[in-house]
């Protein structure tokens, strides 16, 4: 069998969910897959759980790293795996799963769309479904019209790494699939694949993905992470997708937009300032050339302070 789509699972310590992840590849409703799962330095059962499915089933291959990775670099390595003659590409982090039509439905409009380089679908996220920013009837997008609309309408199509579906030539043209050097990497991925090829979106729910206490996007979860990846992402890509007038506007409407959040969060925190949420600020904004700009947080506390003195603290 010459598979059409490489499915990858790198993990480290995901017993609990193991099982459930990979049961959610194999038994889905298009057979033609390689599964490459990749344990990464694993102190519970997982590995041991992952090489009973390999037994099983042809399709599966279990690998092992010879140290423990970081997250992301874990994710590049197994990404490497890859056959050098698949067509897509499919992560599936191995705390979420798949509805049993997920490659069929993404493989289908992917071969229909052939300049696609990137799918992606609703997601089931927790108990909230994610991605429903296109009309129903639009399965198909350029890359420039696709990252304009994030950058421009805040439509939020390309959800998590679980959710979406990369074309491998573009997976294999990169040493580094997830550039180690961001602070929201699977975003940024996004656009440079929207640079190289066109967006296609399936307009059913294909995939779960769960919210785990403690894991890293957990931590950082109030960390004003949304409001600071859309400005990032202006500010890094406005220029390859918009026109120099709406680049302008639109980066001056996100950088607004984040420094109000930012004065909400200094107000809500008055008195007992959080180091590391500065600090995680500062880092991210280090990587676009920019800084954390005391003078526009003042600026944005005006009307903050005006309100907590009508309204109260809320």
């Amino acid at each position: 069998m010459n598979p059409s789509v490489s499915v990858v699972t790198p993990f480290h310590n995901s017993a609990q969910y193991l099982r459930e992840c990979i049961e959610s590849v194999l038994t889905q409703d298009r057979g033609d897959f390689e599964y490459i799962i990749l344990d990464n330095g694993s102190t519970d059962c997982g590995g041991h759980i992952a090489r009973e499915y390999a037994k099983d089933d042809a399709r599966v291959r279990v690998e092992s790293t010879d140290r423990l990775l970081p997250q992301v670099e874990n994710y590049n390595t197994a990404l490497r795996m890859i056959s050098p003659s698949t067509r897509y590409c499919k992560l599936v982090q191995a705390d979420d799963w798949l509805y049993p039509t997920c490659l069929s439905n993404m493989v289908d409009l992917a071969d229909r769309h052939p300049s696609v380089g990137l799918v992606s679908a609703y997601e089931l996220q927790h108990d909230s479904v994610t991605g429903g920013h296109l009309e129903a009837g639009i399965e198909f997008l350029s890359g420039r019209e696709a990252a304009r609309l994030y950058m421009v309408d805040d439509a939020h199509m390309f959800g998590s790494p679980s959710t979406v579906m990369y074309r491998a030539d573009l997976v294999r043209a990169r040493s580094d699939f997830f550039d180690l050097n961001r602070i929201h990497e699977d975003t940024e991925i996004v656009f440079e694949l929207l640079k190289r090829g066109d967006f296609g979106f399936v307009h059913q729910v294909l995939s779960y993905s769960r919210r785990n206490e403690g894991s890293i996007s957990d931590t950082i979860k109030d960390y004003l992470t949304q409001k600071l990846d859309q400005l990032i992402v202006v500010a890094r890509y406005g220029p390859d997708f918009l026109d120099p007038d709406e680049y302008t506007a639109c980066l001056a409407r996100k950088r607004r937009a984040y420094y109000r959040a930012l004065a909400r969060r200094w107000l809500r925190d008055l008195g007992r300032q959080d180091d590391e949420f500065w600090q995680y600020q500062r880092d991210a904004l280090a990587l676009i050339d920019h800084e954390v700009e005391p003078s526009r947080i003042a600026r944005e506390l005006v009307p903050g302070v005006i309100d907590r003195a009508l309204h109260g603290r809320q």
